[in-house]
């Protein structure tokens, strides 16, 4: 008989990272204590630290008994990199945000509330459940200066339920108020037929087969232009940051004329953006890093952010109902999400503001972008971290790049984080998992599969089509899956082999049971 861990039990130990090293806290009545430092957890599961010293990470371990075999599922920092499965124990896997344990019969959890003020992980072993909150700035020690931080809420959760509907229950609990699409999402994103190789006349033109592609149906599809719009796009020297101000001479009427003529031909404009990369001049303290392919600006600065604002607001104003903002994570840590595991980045670096955590810096940097779209547009994260952004941004890219050049490569990473991550689809956001790259490099036998699962699964469905591979059966299958895709809200794709299939191939769709062959 297992025996899991109780978040509302008395911990094992509570230890706190300084400049020391780790140190153990002492437990006085409902504190626990380190010289100025203090750490409590109240009733409702709030974590608080207190501290006049400069800390880094706090770790809370809890007891717990595992001698039946169980099944672990944690999340990632940002993107799913396909490796997301349910396992055994192995206690040195970081579990960010949150982990779920099932035996035969039950399914436990235990996480973090989104928005947490310090980037939270799980490590997962036989004899307890040990929760660390980095507190960090950057890759250094915050200075909170005496100030209480509420470090994150904790949940726990049981269910008798099946895993899949166990976690998307877990998933309600941790996210209070998603923010959701004001309807279905679908349409074309000329990224993986482009490659940033993109102009005005491929956008018109993608958008004419879009629209067709959507007939009449009443909500209208989307024509996402990627990458490769900007003045400074220059693919050879690997640069793709900004300004953000105009078009290159690939769009020489201006993307404000071309986001209209979008709209004449009967889709919604969506574009494509790097906030943190810039070639433009700036204050010296604005700076967060400096590399050959351009300046990272530190998004805890005031000044930054109101850049960033201005940016935003102009996409806006040029008529894009849909903007996608990309790198940040990778701009800010300077690693991708599989690179982190305990050490997110490099030691020894912090923002300009030192008082606040990552995680913080990272809320304010996503308010402001959401605070600058307004209503007018809706935002999708790319290489954001989901559970910061949930409530703030409509749309999550899921998982990392699928592919237009080599279908492996979409076998992945596409039914992987499409599978591990919808318990988060309608319960922190929409859930993107990525495009249908329909170009001659990666078989129609194939492809047509992921283009039917997204259509069908209740999630957001992109599609980057290359014109000439486009036949007749091709065009069949993508009105057939734009009408799927722009019909009301549905039951969300189950994946029905998930528990032991790191690419699942068994799906229930709205109630019919439906098997690919990946």
């Amino acid at each position: 008989m297992n025996q899991y861990a109780s978040l509302r039990e008395r911990p094992e130990w509570v230890s706190l990272e300084t400049a020391r090293g780790w140190e153990p806290m002492e437990r006085t009545g409902e504190l626990y204590e380190l010289r100025d430092t203090s750490a409590a957890i109240r009733e409702d599961g709030t974590v608080l630290l207190t501290a006049w010293e400069p800390i880094f990470r706090l770790r809370i371990a809890w007891r717990q008994e595992i001698l039946e075999p169980v099944k672990i599922l944690g999340d990632h920092w940002e993107r799913g990199y396909g490796d997301l499965e349910w396992r055994g124990i192995l206690p040195e896997r970081v579990l960010p945000w949150y982990v779920l344990a099932t035996d035969e019969n039950d399914v436990f959890g235990w996480g973090v509330k989104t928005q947490p003020n310090a980037l939270c992980s799980f490590r997962f072993e036989a004899d307890r459940l040990i929760l660390e909150l980095d507190v960090r700035c950057g890759g250094d020690a915050v200075l909170l200066n005496g100030s209480e931080l509420p470090a994150a809420a904790l949940v726990e959760f049981h269910s008798t339920e099946r895993p899949f509907a166990a976690a998307q229950a877990f998933c309600r609990q941790l996210c209070e108020a998603p923010r959701m699409p004001d309807g279905p999402i679908y349409g074309g994103n000329d990224w993986y037929s482009a490659y940033g190789n993109n102009s005005s006349s491929l956008i018109l033109e993608n958008s004419r087969m879009v629209a067709e592609w959507a007939g009449d149906n009443e909500v209208r599809p989307f024509m996402v232009i990627d990458d490769g719009w900007q003045i400074c796009h220059c693919p050879v020297q690997g640069y793709n940051g900004g300004p953000w101000m105009m078009s290159n001479r690939k769009f020489p009427e201006g993307m404000e004329a071309i986001a209209s003529r979008m709209k004449e031909l009967g889709v919604r404009p969506g574009i494509w953006f790097r906030p943190l990369q810039t070639m433009e001049e700036a204050p010296a303290n604005w700076y967060l890093k400096t590399k050959e392919t351009g300046t990272f600006l530190d998004p805890s600065v005031d000044g930054v952010l109101e850049w960033v604002t201005k940016d935003v607001k102009r996409l806006s104003d040029w008529g894009f109902e849909l903007i996608k903002h990309d790198y940040s994570t990778y701009d800010i840590f300077g690693r991708w999400g599989f690179q982190m595991g305990e050490e997110l980045t490099e030691p020894g670096w912090h923002f300009s503001r030192t008082d606040l955590t990552t995680a913080q810096v990272l809320k304010r940097f996503y308010q402001t972008l959401r605070n600058a779209a307004g209503e007018k547009a809706m935002l999708i994260g790319c290489n954001t971290m989901g559970h910061l952004a949930a409530g703030f941004f409509e749309i999550q890219r899921i998982g990392d790049d699928t592919s237009g050049r080599k279908w492996d490569v979409t076998r992945k990473m596409g039914p992987n984080s499409l599978a591990f991550r919808m318990p988060q689809h309608g319960t922190f956001f929409a859930a993107d998992g990525d495009c249908v790259g329909l170009t001659c490099n990666v078989p129609w036998k194939k492809n047509k599969q992921w283009l039917e699962l997204l259509s069908r699964s209740g999630t957001p469905l992109f599609v980057s089509p290359e014109a000439a591979v486009v036949g007749p059966e091709q065009t069949a299958a993508l009105k057939r899956a734009f009408s799927y895709a722009a019909a009301p809200a549905k039951k969300p794709g189950e994946p029905l082999d998930w528990t032991w299939n790191r690419t699942p191939a068994k799906w229930d769709l709205n109630g019919e049971i439906v098997s690919f062959d990946w």
